[in-house]
């Protein structure tokens, strides 16, 4: 296939050359964070898909240090909220405050109206603080009353879960789990790498991270993401992977049927390419390729399909069935 960006706003050179400024971003979460590449790659590809994130491990996995690291390197507005089982949701998006001496309703805005979000341990809430995230992640908004208020741009919301089989959490709903536009999976670091971090922080010292990418800038380079050039094989290939979701006996899929209760939702099939069109640009590329899609395609699907019952019973995981829809689907 020909690599060819499909608008005159950024040449094929001008999009690699914008991999640069990302990799400026990495270079200062490395002063940080040791190992953890599939998180960081990741945490970028949401930034330039305007997507948010939801991260899943076990504490101590340097979740929470993670976004707070990606915060300090970007010059927006950072907040973080601690989700406990006593939160309410204007604790989150504010309330309207009677005014005396006015003799009106004024808005009091809750820490959602920022541009980086850190929803901490998120299924430490019941759903009711939950579901009042929901108008912020989709249409970059909060409702206070009669008024609605624009989130400033970017946006971005990074959400932290502890794994549901845990003590006191609370399994998200899958309307709002449907809007992140990756679900990651955190395993524990490799001995060398847990070597690494052993040394590093024995001895407590603070790390010089800089911001190096302001509003405008990361902005820019979100447009230089929707400009990389995505081939009609490749999207033909992207909706054959979410079809074959939907309906795996169709696609010819073998032994699928009977495990896959719900496949992924029309959404699904837009946050794959983009993500894909993330990726690209992440790895000094102005065109798609199928290992792309391949790369990403676990961490946008796996949150998307549901497994039946017999597929529980035989202990089949979502990540699984994902695995061989991307296995057995032709690549083009």
């Amino acid at each position: 296939m020909e690599p060819v960006s499909p608008t005159p706003t950024f040449a094929a050179r001008d999009l690699e050359h914008e991999a640069l400024a990302l990799h400026q971003v990495e270079a200062e979460l490395r002063k940080v964070l040791i190992g953890q590449q599939y998180l960081v790659d990741r945490m970028l590809v949401g930034l330039l898909c305007r997507g948010h994130l939801l991260i899943e491990g076990v504490p101590g996995l340097a979740k929470t240090l993670a976004v707070k690291t990606l915060a300090r390197t970007l010059s927006i507005r950072f907040q973080r909220i601690q989700f406990t089982p006593d939160l309410l949701p204007a604790d989150l998006v504010g309330t309207l405050i009677y005014d005396q001496r006015s003799g009106e309703f004024v808005p009091r805005k809750g820490p959602i109206f920022t541009q980086l979000l850190l929803a901490d341990e998120i299924n430490r809430a019941p759903a009711k603080v939950q579901s009042a995230l929901l108008e912020s992640m989709e249409e970059r908004q909060v409702t206070l009353g009669d008024s609605t208020y624009r989130l400033a741009e970017p946006f971005m919301v990074l959400a932290t879960q502890n794994p549901i089989e845990q003590e006191g959490t609370y399994p998200l709903a899958e309307a709002q789990v449907d809007r992140f536009l990756m679900k990651l999976v955190i395993g524990y670091p490799s001995r060398e790498e847990e070597r690494a971090i052993f040394d590093r922080h024995l001895v407590e010292s603070a790390s010089d991270v800089r911001p190096v990418l302001d509003p405008d800038r990361i902005l820019e380079l979100q447009r230089a993401a929707d400009a990389v050039y995505l081939d009609p094989k490749i999207r033909e290939y992207i909706l054959d992977i979410v079809q074959a979701t939907r309906a795996p006996q169709k696609a010819g899929l073998r032994g699928l049927a009977e495990l896959i209760a719900f496949g992924a939702s029309p959404r699904a099939t837009l946050f794959l390419a983009r993500s894909a069109k993330a990726m690209a640009l992440l790895r000094g590329r102005a065109y798609v390729t199928p290992e792309d899609v391949k790369e990403v395609g676990p961490d946008v699907l796996r949150h998307r399909i549901v497994p039946t019952y017999e597929a529980e019973a035989e202990e089949v995981s979502s990540d699984q069935l994902v695995a061989r829809v991307l296995e057995q689907i032709e690549v083009p």
